[in-house]
């Protein structure tokens, strides 16, 4: 298009489209020669809408629906706020610019009249105004009170006359709002200004309907009815396309109220907006209306942590003042002590879970609202400060959120700075709201997409944004958008953990500090039992003027956030000052923890679960390194093969020359492999097969090691005199062990030279070999013990440690019992010389595995000793149903289980012939001895139980067959075996209780034959 203008020309404004001059010609404001005289005001203001189209196009349509439009099109070329309201309003809003062309003559709401810069109108004016379009007095009583005023018109007449009423309101407050979108030099209105009118004109909405029911339900005289307002709306902070959330109370609460109630919720969402009463007392099932009893009831008994805090935004909305007042007076006192309930934490928990749950993961980097770094994360955790802190002091319980996070801030309880510049986030988000929804007065919280580049500027130019000169406006937006996001992503730092930390450190004499009680009130709430002694840890991180002390200045708040989440913040927050003050001189360790957030976060669950890992942590901090998240093409280095770590292991060991080196050595690699493979499992990165086969191997290769130095110790003067092999049985030789298993073995030797003599000189060097292993492993030291058990040896601790091969296959041929046998079916060669252990194996096969099967009398004698054990070793006290080794349908159950398939059947079957109970149970399913279903639910008991065992040496730090009957402990071995942190651990006591009730079922057919 020419420049015929000097310089302006509609292409240059903005206006591309062809049909855009023969529209401003037909307006009367451009001419072949350019803007007319007295237009080109009109012109710049048209350029100035966030869519200049649109706005011509409205305002076209709004000239040929005007009689007087003349008068309009001359008070355009003088007024100036007539021209930024109209091109602000028409280019932001397709439904209010529908209004305006539908009603010409509201054209006087955006223009510059006397009232004009008046007060804006207040919730009494617009109420009246309401009022009048349904024909009540505004003088009257209200409606719902005793003689209160009632509506003339009903019906859809009522309807109609209320929905004009309203979008009049609505289309004044917009205009005023976007002004300053049409024209700098007008003032501009604060979203909690324009949040707070929205919020008026919704309560003067309830009025008039509320008016509207009652002419048409015709109540009793003295009835009573009063809308209480919840949400946004009782917060003085509702959006231009929100529900409006209520409550209803009335006096009586009879069929007349639910009436009139339900009539007037449906007024108001055909003429103005949805209501929502789903937040009364037991939700969409509860009754609409209850008395002003019936509500006081519901709180004190039944309410959930929840509740109160959506009371924490209820005002008298309309109806009768009286019983409203009454309403909020008898309410109030039970908001102020929701944060001493017992299950306060975990519902806090649960509420930030559902909250996070409704984001849509193609939504989440869009989501206004519900998404990270949004408006409810604001909202959600200025109103839990507030019950945490509103208890003892009423000058934070403000239902409007920027008024509370500002007295928040006032008080001491978050820093200035932060309260500041959470309270600006949240009003540019709220400004993106609320241009959203103005557009099609449509109820949305989602952002453009980052390539819809036309939406992106029509919200960055609705928002007042402009370029800067290096990004265009839609770049502006985007990283205003991000900046604020992640400012507030770490809202619960700066909200709750930070001025816990300036609370506990030397600041400035004038800087406002919380109180020790305020800080021990917190930290109660967010899940500490003991809040004295996380301060004293917080006290002695953060103390002095160190390097180390300012780096744990800037962790803490976000380490506190994960600690919080965890089973026990106490333990974790005792366990990490333990492994800080262990690694005070570890150079790289706070450094990592500060660099590396997927290290902080991994090890803030660890701690806040294990108290094995933090013992082991201190004494390898290596391990520390291995849990940054896997990069490109990068495992993740917490998942190692067993098998190469055996090998590893076995080589660093053998290059020390003494004894003592060669243990200790030995013990380190077992101690970073334990540590390394109880993080792996707590983190949910390796099955329960896995863990044991790696705790297994790690085992083995200890002993390999070992007998290997010790063998070469006894043998530095004097050649060998015989061979020795290691033999494992039990869950060593099964590769089941857990974190607490002793190692299971028998010692067999074999003399190198024939002669009279050389079986007892074989026997004394072999002995003194074992004696010298068991011995190294067995001293005394800080991590899980090294017991080298062998009392499954030929007549137990009575017998020999070490016999020959060529005595333990004359003890078996004549003295064997079967449970002896039955022991045999795990074993397995494990260290020592390997051609004999092969050999010792070969020995035994005819024993365990016997060809003609088991005799009826031996079966019985098998079923006899389980039952003995089963009553004699089961500790006194402990519960049978979660006792996860003799516990019915544990462990003991189901190896006894297989191990009877295997001496029945493994002479005829040689794949039952292995040394794993999962294994076995395969093999019985395969050879049709277990159907699958048996099979399965044996699987599944036994699984279940290793897994909760394992979690109570993780939890506890020491070995533990019973499962904590509740507490604390219960919760971090039901997190430890990964269920939802914060959820009901009775619900994997029920999970553990049915799996290993149905396992105990199979055990009674097919090992009792009952």
């Amino acid at each position: 298009m020419a420049d015929r203008s000097g310089g302006t020309s509609p292409a240059r404004l903005g206006l591309v489209e062809p049909w855009t001059t023969p529209t401003l010609e037909k307006l009367g404001w451009w001419s072949d020669d350019g803007p007319v005289a007295g237009a080109e005001e009109i012109m710049w203001a048209l350029a100035r809408s966030p869519d200049p189209h649109l706005a011509l196009r409205t305002v076209e349509r709004l000239a040929e629906a005007a009689t007087d439009w003349p008068t309009i099109d001359a008070e355009l070329r003088t007024d100036v706020g007539l021209r930024a309201r109209l091109f602000a309003l028409t280019g932001s809003s397709t439904a209010l610019g529908d209004h305006l062309v539908a009603h010409p003559d509201r054209w006087l709401l955006l223009a510059d009249t006397p009232d004009r810069h008046d007060p804006p109108p207040d919730l009494a004016r617009r109420t009246a105004n309401l009022l009048r379009a349904v024909g009540a007095d505004p003088g009257a009583a209200p409606a719902g009170a005793p003689g209160g005023s009632a509506a003339t018109l009903t019906g859809g007449e009522a309807v109609t006359a209320l929905r004009t009423a309203y979008r009049d309101e609505l289309l004044g407050l917009a205009a005023a709002d976007l002004a300053a979108v049409g024209d700098a030099s007008l003032p501009v209105m604060e979203v909690d200004d324009v949040a707070a009118q929205l919020a008026d004109l919704a309560l003067a909405a309830l009025h008039a309907a509320l008016a509207v029911a009652v002419a048409e339900n015709a109540p009793e005289p003295d009835a009573r009815l009063a809308v209480i307002a919840m949400g946004k709306t009782g917060g003085y902070e509702l959006n231009y396309v929100s529900d409006v959330d209520v409550l209803f109370v009335a006096e009586p609460a009879d069929a007349t109220a639910t009436r009139i109630a339900s009539r007037m919720m449906r007024v108001a969402g055909e003429a103005c907006f949805e209501i929502d009463a789903n937040l009364r007392p037991e939700g969409k099932q509860g009754a609409l209306v209850r008395t002003l009893d019936g509500h006081a009831s519901y709180y004190r008994r039944w309410a959930k942590t929840w509740e109160f805090q959506a009371l924490l935004k209820a005002r008298p909305a309309a109806g009768d003042p009286e019983l409203g007042q009454a309403y909020l007076d008898t309410v109030s006192p039970m908001v102020w002590k929701a944060a001493e309930r017992e299950d306060f934490v975990g519902d806090v928990q649960a509420m930030r879970r559902r909250v996070e749950e409704h984001v849509r993961p193609d939504h989440a980097e869009r989501e206004l609202k519900l998404g990270r770094g949004g408006l409810r994360d604001v909202e959600f955790a200025v109103q839990l400060l507030q019950l945490v802190h509103g208890r003892t002091d009423p000058e934070i319980r403000s239902p409007s959120t920027l008024k509370a996070l500002d007295a928040l801030a006032g008080n001491g309880y978050i820093g200035r700075d932060d309260g500041a510049n959470l309270a600006a986030s949240y009003r540019f988000l709220r400004l993106l709201e609320h241009r959203l929804q103005m557009q099609r007065m449509r109820r949305t919280h989602l952002l453009p997409a980052e390539d819809d580049t036309e939406a992106l500027r029509w919200l960055a130019r609705a928002a007042r944004l402009r370029h800067d000169g290096r990004r265009d406006v839609v770049g502006v937006l985007l990283d205003e958008w991000h900046r604020n996001a992640r400012r507030v992503r770490r809202l619960h730092e700066k909200l709750f953990y930070r001025p816990l930390l300036d609370s506990v450190s030397r600041l400035p004499a004038d800087a406002v500090t919380m109180s020790a009680d305020a800080a021990k009130a917190r930290l109660q709430a967010l899940g500490w039992a003991s809040p004295e002694g996380a301060l004293n840890h917080l006290r002695a991180l953060t103390g002095g003027v160190s390097r180390a002390a300012q780096i744990q200045h800037t962790l803490l708040p976000v380490l506190l956030e994960d600690l919080a989440d965890s089973p026990d913040p106490d333990r974790g927050l005792l366990s990490y000052r333990k492994v800080s003050e262990a690694l005070a001189l570890t150079p790289w360790y706070l450094r990592l923890l500060r660099d590396e957030g997927a290290v902080a976060q991994r090890l803030m669950r660890l701690l806040g679960t294990s108290l094995l890992v933090p013992d082991l942590l201190v004494r390898a901090p290596e391990v520390l390194r291995l849990l940054a998240l896997p990069g490109a093409g990068r495992p993740d280095e917490l998942t190692r093969d067993p098998a190469d770590v055996a090998a590893s292991l076995l080589t660093t060991v053998g290059r020390q020359n003494a004894l003592d080196q060669a243990v200790a050595s030995a013990r380190s690699l077992r101690r970073h492999e334990m540590l390394r493979v109880a993080c792996a499992d707590l983190l949910g990165l390796l099955p329960v097969g896995d863990v044991c086969d790696a705790l297994s191997s790690v085992w083995c290769a200890v002993l390999s090691a070992t007998v290997d130095a010790a063998v070469k110790q006894h043998t530095a003067q004097a050649p060998a005199p015989a061979r020795i092999a290691v033999i494992g049985m039990g869950r060593l030789g099964g590769a089941e062990l857990g974190y607490g298993s002793d190692a299971d073995v028998l010692f067999v030797c074999e003399a190198l030279d024939p002669g009279p003599d050389a079986d007892a000189a074989a026997v004394k060097w072999a002995t003194q070999v074992a004696e010298t292993v068991r011995r190294s492993l067995g001293s005394a030291s800080p991590d899980p013990a090294l017991v080298v058990d062998a009392d499954l040896r030929p007549e137990g601790r009575q017998g020999a440690l070490v016999r020959t091969l060529r005595s333990y296959r004359e003890y078996y041929a004549r003295w064997a019992e079967v449970w002896e046998a039955q022991a045999l079916l795990r074993a397995r060669p494990i260290a020592g010389d390997r051609d004999l252990g092969e050999r010792f194996v070969d020995m035994i096969d005819p024993i365990r595995y016997p060809a003609d099967g088991l005799p009826t009398a031996a079966v019985t004698e098998i079923r006899r000793i389980k039952a003995r054990v089963d009553d004699e070793r089961l500790p006194r006290g402990a519960d049978r149903s979660t006792h996860t080794k003799l516990g019915h349908g544990g462990l003991a159950d189901v190896e006894w289980t297989v191990q009877l398939l295997q001496l029945q059947h493994a002479g005829d079957v040689p794949e039952l012939r292995t040394t794993s109970t999962l294994g076995g149970l395969r093999e019985a399913a395969a050879a049709g001895l277990l159907s699958a279903d048996d099979a399965a639910e044996l699987t599944s008991g036994w699984t279940m139980a290793t897994r909760a065992r394992n979690a109570v040496m993780l939890v506890k730090g020491k070995p533990g067959d019973q499962l904590p009957r509740s507490g604390r402990e219960l919760a971090a071995v039901a997190s430890a075996l990964g269920y939802p942190p914060g959820g009901d651990p009775g619900v994997f006591l029920d999970d553990y209780r049915r799996t290993t009730r149905r396992a105990r079922a199979v055990v009674e057919r097919v090992f009792y034959g009952w």
